[in-house]
């Protein structure tokens, strides 16, 4: 098969992190001279870039993985292959459970993906690659991302803290850092082909320098970073409470191109919970981490992960975590039902929360959320937003949509008195993209704000 002809679809599951090894992997194969395809029916390849944090993720996959069966028995020739978490996790399991599966690669071998492709080009073989000591490379295609004006930028990986219910740690394995030097050059190189906004991501992001020499910390990569000409906004994400500190906090306020958003996993409002979360924290602490950041960033939007129905969560548990949500008015949250995962600690406790019980918490949790997110996106309309044009709106594409500084989604129209050519399908509307511009909301949903430019 000449790689020049072969034709590769990739499918993404879960978080950001996944999202960039995805783009990575695509960098890795177009230096070799593969394409790539949206239509799954096309492709030479196919690769499923796994999530493997809840059940339901792993359940999509092996779904998804028993329907290509059909399209492999009618193309032989077709390469299917696992990637990330799940097949850290799950390794040979997946070729016992899906046999016409030809490859598995961890979360450390995604650099190897032409060599590994190249060797089974031809053979139909399988091969297992989850070299738990491979070495991980940050190598990337600058030019290979979804969107021109944003990027990801990988600035460590892995994780020490080792909660009780989470398997990122024996997927990703220890936490190290990437040099500051390698960081801004890729956000240089980054500026340099069109990016206006990267978000620096790690699986414990802020506490980015373990493994560095000297005192480097987030904090003062922010600062190295913030001067790059061409770079209009840094965010970063995914903080935990325990490694927050207020020398980040304070970059955040002081540095103009940090954006005042922070993504901050409570997972619980209760002690006793959090104790058997092992998440190294109190209600309060946290608390009081939400207060410094709003009193050093008076503008900060904070979001947060929950999980309802933890081994042991009672009624009065439950009502803490209602409490620190209705307390905090988190910009927004991710909330899940809780389900072990193989290899946690959390597996040794009894999942005695009846199912029933979850999927009322989890609603309770899912409403509250959305009318606190009405109440706070109503408090916008009537004022002007700064926005940074990403492209159309997924549902009108005479609209254009973008995002504050803030994380919000706005979808606005340009004003009727731009000339009929601009308005047809936001025509005209090129010259906005990737620019900051000024919106007057004038609407609102729990989701999104309605907006009209004010200076086109």
């Amino acid at each position: 098969m000449n790689t020049n002809q072969t034709k590769v679809f990739i499918k993404t599951y879960g978080c950001q992190m996944n999202k960039l090894d995805s783009e990575l992997s695509v960098g890795a194969l177009v230096k070799e001279g593969y394409t790539f395809t949206e239509d799954e029916g096309a492709a030479d390849v196919i690769l499923l870039n796994t999530c493997s944090v809840r059940n339901k993720a792993e359940h999509k996959v092996y779904s998804q993985l028993g329907s290509l069966r059909d399209q492999k028995e009618k193309n032989p020739g077709l390469i299917l292959g696992v990637l990330g978490c799940m097949a850290q996790n799950d390794g040979e399991k997946i070729f016992r459970r899906m046999p016409h599966v030809n490859l598995v690669c961890g979360t450390r071998m995604f650099s190897k993906l032409p060599e590994l492709l190249g060797k089974i080009n031809g053979t139909n073989k399988r091969i297992l690659a989850i070299d738990e000591d491979g070495e991980v490379t940050f190598d990337r295609l600058i030019t290979q991302r979804p969107n021109r004006y944003k990027a990801f930028v990988s600035v460590m990986r892995g994780c020490d803290n080792y909660c009780s219910y989470c398997i990122v740690p024996y997927v990703r394995g220890r936490e190290f850092s990437r040099p500051v030097e390698d960081v801004i050059n890729e956000v240089k190189d980054l500026a340099d082909d069109g990016c206006k906004e990267v978000t620096l991501l790690g699986q414990n992001v802020n506490s980015y320098g373990k493994g560095l020499n000297g005192d480097t910390t987030l904090a003062t990569l922010l600062r190295k970073l913030d001067p790059i000409e061409g770079i209009e906004r840094i965010r970063f994400v995914t903080s935990h409470p325990g490694d927050m500190t207020r020398d980040i906090l304070e970059a955040v306020g002081e540095l103009p191109k940090v954006c005042e958003n922070l993504h901050m996993p409570a997972q619980s409002g209760s002690d006793r919970v959090l104790e058997r979360m092992r998440r190294q924290y109190t209600s309060e602490y946290y608390r009081g981490l939400v207060e410094m950041a709003r009193s050093l960033v008076p503008d900060i939007t904070i979001a947060s992960d929950f999980i309802v129905g933890f081994p042991g969560e009672a009624e009065d548990d439950f009502e803490d975590t209602v409490s620190l949500m209705k307390d905090v008015r988190y910009q927004n949250c991710f909330i899940f039902k809780y389900s072990p995962r193989t290899g946690t600690a959390a597996t040794e406790l009894k999942d005695d929360v009846p199912e029933e019980t979850k999927k009322r918490r989890n609603q309770i949790l899912l409403d509250l959320q959305s009318e606190i997110n009405k109440e706070r996106n109503r408090e916008v309309v009537g004022k002007s937003v700064e926005v940074l044009v990403e492209g159309t709106s997924k549902t009108d594409e005479c609209r254009l949509t973008g995002r504050t500084r803030q994380n919000q989604i706005v979808v606005f129209s340009l004003p009727e008195t731009c000339p009929p050519e601009r308005l047809s399908r936001a025509g005209g509307s090129a010259s906005l993209l990737g620019k900051l511009t000024n919106i007057d909301i004038v609407d609102s949903t729990d989701l999104t704000l309605f907006g009209v430019i004010n200076e086109f």
